[in-house]
């Protein structure tokens, strides 16, 4: 099975999901019952998670949040999407899914078959490049793709720190290298084959206004007067399905 995100944060809920939906949207849903069969059509439930009242309750409660990751990432990457006019639910929810992937540890790895060890930088992903296969290549490019926007969504402050202090890449450097890996994996057989075309193809044209958006978030999450609040402590206030493959 290709190693590869899929936006599938739609399609995923765990019973605290349906909880907190019910919480802050109860006056106009009246049973759980009626609200799962509501998220069974695609068409109201798209409709129920853009409603922005989710998106502030998320940010109002963030301390004592009881939601899956997948959830909790799709409502706040869906909002700030629609704000940058990235309207493609399909790329909210693929990018989503690559926050809650990422945000544990060992789904952040790139896994190379016939390497004993993960590469967890981007020059030992590069590197490999040389060597893989038609497959791997792919695999391996969607991830740089997928590494990079998630390092330059949700740490900008860090990548500009270290760049003027220290020489490291800028965040040019990762909207270049993501933006070129993206489009390269979208023009391949196998994004065609798992449908991710269209997706990997937008990233790739608008990473520049998608890595803004994530910062966005970022910002929201981490802000100057919480200085202790980090990815870390967030995701630990996270419950639900968080442990699925």
């Amino acid at each position: 099975m290709m190693n590869v995100i899929q936006p599938n944060c739609r399609a995923q809920f765990a019973a605290e999901d349906i909880d907190f939906i019910l919480s802050v949207l109860g006056h106009k849903i009246p049973t759980a019952d009626c609200l799962i069969k509501l998220l069974a059509d695609e068409g109201s439930r798209d409709l129920i998670l853009d409603d922005d009242t989710l998106f502030h309750a998320l940010l109002e409660r963030r301390g004592c949040l009881r939601v899956s990751s997948r959830f909790y990432f799709y409502i706040l990457v869906r909002h700030v999407f629609r704000r940058a006019d990235i309207q493609d639910r399909a790329v909210a929810d693929y990018v989503a899914e690559v926050l809650a992937a990422f945000s544990r540890t060992e789904k952040a790895r790139c896994v190379v078959p016939g390497q004993t060890n993960p590469l967890d930088y981007l020059f030992e992903m590069l590197t490999a490049l040389r060597t893989a296969d038609d497959r791997t290549s792919f695999q391996i490019r969607v991830h740089i793709g997928n590494h990079s926007l998630f390092l330059a969504g949700v740490f900008p402050e860090r990548i500009r720190s270290r760049a003027e202090a220290r020489g490291f890449p800028d965040l040019k450097y990762y909207e270049g290298l993501g933006r070129a890996n993206y489009r390269m994996a979208s023009d391949h057989r196998l994004a065609r084959r798992l449908a991710m075309e269209k997706v990997l193809n937008t990233l790739a044209e608008r990473f520049e206004t998608t890595r803004i958006a994530l910062n966005d978030i970022s910002d929201r999450l981490f802000s100057i007067s919480e200085p202790s609040y980090s990815l870390e402590a967030m995701l630990a206030n996270l419950k639900g399905n968080d442990e699925q493959p």
